[in-house]
């Protein structure tokens, strides 16, 4: 009998303004890795990604067994760049595939992390909903009822290199301070559905303004999310996505609000809170 799986994975978005490297949530993109026992070696697919082993989802199931006697087809509504989990998903996805088709049992989130090399987005992307990651766990609650979410993806692609390499190994500890209150904030109006909370948690001085440089049209638009109609914005990972959070009955109003703001340079996208993680099917 001819072995086949079927994984579905959402996107992400990491940080959520002040929880650097901690906070995450998963959004309803989906990448789908189809993985079919065929007797030999191949990855099928349009989008523009390696076709051979240096492919992510390859890679991470070949880290936990051979992968040459399989075909790979990989559809993804992700986009590549931007900050949404792209590559998040799709090392959960060749995991999820390697894991549930050689019943390994293996810790999925330090597995994804070890090749991620941080795990918000991974977190995410394997639970759904909201995460908030610690001494290698991570906790998971459900988006709150009336939370809806846009993603404004520039066409200008920033380098996560470049990104991390502007910040600075020490903040000061005021800023530091203000995260960590901001972060309480946010996650507090998470849990209750508190818009005020959420609005107010979303604001950060860590590593958005340092990164400003790199997106500034990004951060423009963030800053002003809330002259809009939304509740706030925040820089989606390393950037430049922006995440546009609103409550559903703004949702209209701020897509008419963000149409010409945006032309000529990003893409609007739908990109709502997703309380399902990564999953599987057999066939």
């Amino acid at each position: 009998m001819i072995r086949r799986r079927v994984v579905r994975v959402p996107a992400s978005s990491a940080n959520l303004g002040p929880g650097f490297d901690c906070f995450a949530a998963a959004l309803g993109l989906h990448l789908e890795l189809e993985v079919l026992e065929t007797g030999s070696f191949a990855v099928e697919t349009d989008l523009a990604v390696p076709r051979d082993r240096e492919n992510l989802c390859v890679r991470a199931f070949e880290s936990l067994h051979p992968a040459e006697d399989f075909t790979f087809r990989i559809r993804s509504e992700i986009p590549l760049t931007g900050g949404l989990g792209s590559s998040a998903s799709a090392i959960v996805a060749g995991l999820l595939a390697a894991d549930h088709l050689f019943e390994l049992d293996v810790d999925l989130l330090a597995c994804a992390t070890a090749i991620e090399g941080h795990p918000d987005n991974v977190a995410a992307a394997l639970h759904g909903g909201f995460v908030v990651c610690a001494d290698g766990d991570a906790v998971r609650f459900e988006p709150p009822t009336g939370l809806e979410a846009l993603a404004v993806v520039p066409e200008q692609a920033v380098r996560t290199s470049e990104a991390r390499s502007a910040l600075p190994a020490q903040v000061p500890i005021e800023q530091a301070v203000f995260n960590v209150a901001h972060g309480a904030l946010l996650t507090l109006g998470l849990a209750r559905g508190d818009w005020d909370l959420v609005a107010c948690g979303l604001k950060d001085r860590l590593h958005e303004q340092r990164r400003s440089h790199l997106f500034p049209r990004s951060y423009e638009l963030a800053q002003r999310a809330r002259e809009l109609g939304a509740l706030g914005a925040t820089i989606s990972g390393a950037g430049p996505t922006v995440l546009v959070w609103c409550f559903y009955e703004q949702t209209g109003a701020v897509v008419e609000a963000l149409r010409p703001e945006i032309e000529g340079w990003a893409t609007l996208l739908r990109a709502p809170f997703e309380a399902q993680g990564a999953y599987v099917r057999e066939m």
